[in-house]
């Protein structure tokens, strides 16, 4: 296997509420605008659930960025699918045609199995898409794309973290970041996206998606460590490669700079303790 061929795709989705969706379902006898449609309903779940998010079922994806990732765990590419236009409809077209292309690489994400994943197989019913190289739901179910336990197919780092559910990752993402000294949430959060996308703040999203991202991989990095296939001088030589890697990149995406701004190096232990005493 080539050095530079694509084994995983590390992702992340950002979507917002199809607030026209959430009109026709939700309150189709009253004259809401899709804006006040979503707005409603979220007040509706915050009051019941002490929280504002929108069930999956309603969103549509509006940016999802890709990070190409090698067979030996190095950072090939990092893309935001469809930009500069965020297409929802070309946006999932190309994540599942590029999944092909690739030749299905392990998907990894960070709860992507509760979210993204639903999101873009929700998408291409919506747009008609066909993905039947993932929706292999007749083959024998060890072999299933979808399958939970095939993580050949999809890697959600969380359910590793929790034993399949067994326990809850209070923290997420941002906490499993910054135990390894990455930024983790920075400027923006998950509930700012919707009322980000209604301003047509679209480069903003995509760049909180890139950071997402980023966070995921460093986070597969360290997955990847304890599983066995990476050593531990091997994880920080694609850390610092990453660093190099994003420094160069910078120019074209100044959102890399404010990542490296936040960025803390990993406390080592191992740098200045005797592995036996």
């Amino acid at each position: 296997m080539s050095e530079n061929e694509v084994s995983y795709f590390v992702f992340d989705v950002e979507s917002i509420a199809d607030g026209r969706l959430v009109n026709a379902i939700k309150y189709w006898d009253q004259e809401l605008s899709p804006e006040e449609a979503v707005e409603k309903y979220g007040a509706e779940r915050t009051e019941k659930y002490g929280s504002e998010f929108i069930p999956y079922t309603y969103h549509i994806p509006i940016a999802v960025v890709v990070a190409k990732i090698s067979s030996d765990f190095r950072l090939l590419d990092l893309v935001a699918l469809d930009e500069p236009n965020f297409r929802p409809h070309i946006i999932t077209e190309h994540f599942w045609r590029g999944w092909l292309a690739y030749e299905m690489p392990t998907l990894v994400t960070f709860n992507g199995r509760n979210f993204d994943i639903p999101v873009l197989e929700m998408a291409a019913y919506r747009y008609g898409i066909n993905i039947s190289n993932w929706f292999n739901i007749l083959g024998k179910s060890w072999e299933q794309k979808r399958n939970r336990y095939n993580l050949e197919a999809q890697l959600d780092l969380q359910d590793v973290l929790t034993n399949f559910g067994a326990t809850r990752f209070a923290g997420g993402l941002d906490l499993a970041a910054n135990i390894l000294g990455k930024p983790g949430k920075m400027d923006v959060e998950g509930h700012m996206v919707q009322d980000m996308y209604n301003r047509g703040e679209l480069a903003e999203i995509a760049n909180y998606c890139r950071c997402d991202v980023l966070d995921t991989y460093f986070v597969f990095l360290r997955i990847a460590l304890m599983m066995g296939k990476l050593t531990l001088e091997e994880e920080r030589s694609r850390v610092k490669e990453t660093r190099a890697w994003l420094n160069e990149k910078s120019q074209e995406h100044p959102i890399y700079s404010n990542y490296l701004k936040s960025w803390e190096e990993w406390d080592n232990p191992w740098s200045h303790t005797p592995l036996f005493d």
